[in-house]
């Protein structure tokens, strides 16, 4: 028996489906008596998503497995202030009794300040933090990075631990001036079993083929949005610059940019080994990464990715852009040659050259890969959180140690979902 169990709130924008997997273990760990409390249910609920371009709802189960509940929002539901606003989280937080409220919806909406104060107020420890690796902002506009500089050393202070997805977003904390030992690593990680044991049962032979590659093909992966920040059209580029013999480049995803990238591969000739899969579910991922020989990540904002962790666990080695936050945690470790300066298309062209003339080295990276992401889970996700919440506490003023005690979660919207095994 733990020498203490944490009641614990976490709050949630929406669903996520890599986060889904953290709260099912969250909520069967002994130290941890879990609630979680949604501001919407988008994900889990077929809804438009403007990025993608069509309605989306996620194809595995987010809402099973764990206590939470859907806090009415009264906001727009956009990324405005007001887009989140949830008054009923306040009363939720000061009659819950927690010893922490980990809050994930970001601070730029009203919900973030009703649930800091409502945490404040019944002295309950206050988690929050950011998976930015730079005070750059997605547009580039200067009077953004500037305003962080100013505001994001106090905003910080106000969390009793901040919680970080990656060693980018450590380092910052620390270039903020705040102090290390106020700052935990919780590493970004998805469900690994599930992800291997997908791509173990992937029949790669038959998805390639629906592709039109044969065995001896190489096939070239993108797997994000068609967004200009994920630029698409840099690997469509290099791809063609690099002349690769018995190659195809595979698009999966949607977004604004498909019908230049499709124009763009017409004309420049490469049209026949270009495919576009459109947007591709949760379930059917582990097959697309599962038949790839390498998945190209160009991005010149992202902040970590957990594509990388997804295909790495479906053993597919990676090639990520100096502006991807896993490029330094999860990419070098593996390939440190893989990384490339954003927007260098020749560097990313001689990367795809070097990469495929050489099949059996590029098989071991793909071992290599796989090694290396069992150790970047969500064991060691959970662990670093119950470290971080046993700190806050300390410091929060509810800190005295006492037993585990009987459970008075809130109840769901749902009936409560059996927990699952670890």
């Amino acid at each position: 028996m733990p020498e203490r169990r944490y009641r614990v709130l976490a709050v949630a924008a929406h669903p996520v489906q890599y986060m889904a997997p953290i709260f099912r273990r969250m909520a069967v760990h002994p130290a941890l008596d879990l609630h979680v409390a949604y501001c919407s249910l988008r994900g889990a609920q077929a809804g438009h998503d403007p990025e993608f371009g069509a309605s989306i709802q996620w194809d595995v189960p987010l809402l099973d497995g764990y206590s939470w509940s859907e806090v009415p929002n009264h906001g727009s539901g956009d990324e405005s202030f007001f887009g989140l606003r949830n008054p009923g989280m306040w009363k939720l937080i000061r009659k819950g009794n927690y010893d922490a409220v980990l809050c994930f919806t970001g601070y730029l909406n009203a919900t973030f300040w009703i649930a800091c104060l409502a945490a404040k107020y019944s002295k309950a420890s206050f988690l929050f933090g950011t998976d930015a690796t730079t005070l750059s902002s997605r547009d580039g506009r200067a009077w953004k990075s500037t305003l962080k500089k100013i505001i994001w050393p106090r905003l910080f202070r106000l969390a009793d631990q901040v919680i970080v997805p990656s060693s980018g977003s450590r380092d910052l904390m620390h270039s903020l001036g705040i102090p290390a030992d106020h700052v935990t690593l919780t590493p970004y990680s998805v469900d690994n079993d599930w992800w291997m044991k997908k791509a173990s049962q992937v029949d790669r032979v038959a998805v390639r083929e629906s592709w039109g590659a044969a065995p001896e093909t190489a096939v070239i992966l993108f797997c994000a949005k068609l967004q200009a920040w994920k630029r698409p059209l840099d690997l469509l580029r290099a791809f063609t610059r690099a002349r690769l013999s018995d190659a195809l480049l595979v698009f999966a995803g949607e977004g604004p940019l498909r019908l230049q990238l499709e124009s763009e591969a017409l004309s420049s000739g490469i049209a026949p080994y270009v495919r576009f899969l459109g947007f591709i579910n949760q379930s059917q991922l582990p097959a697309v990464y599962g038949s790839a020989d390498l998945l190209v990540l160009p991005s010149d904002y992202e902040p970590f990715a957990v594509v990388v962790n997804e295909a790495m666990c479906c053993g597919c080695p990676v090639v990520a852009s100096d502006r991807v936050g896993a490029a330094r945690d999860l990419v070098a470790p593996v390939a440190p040659e893989f990384i490339f300066p954003c927007g260098n298309v020749e560097a990313l062209s001689t990367i795809l050259r070097d990469a495929l003339a050489d099949r059996i080295r590029l098989q071991a990276l793909a071992r290599s890969a796989l090694a290396y992401i069992r150790a970047w889970s969500p064991e060691r996700n959970i662990a670093a959180t119950v470290d971080a919440i046993q700190i806050s506490v300390s410091r929060s003023g509810r800190g005295l140690a006492v037993t585990a005690y009987e459970s008075h979660a809130p109840q769901s919207t749902q009936a409560a979902a059996p927990k699952l095994p670890e």
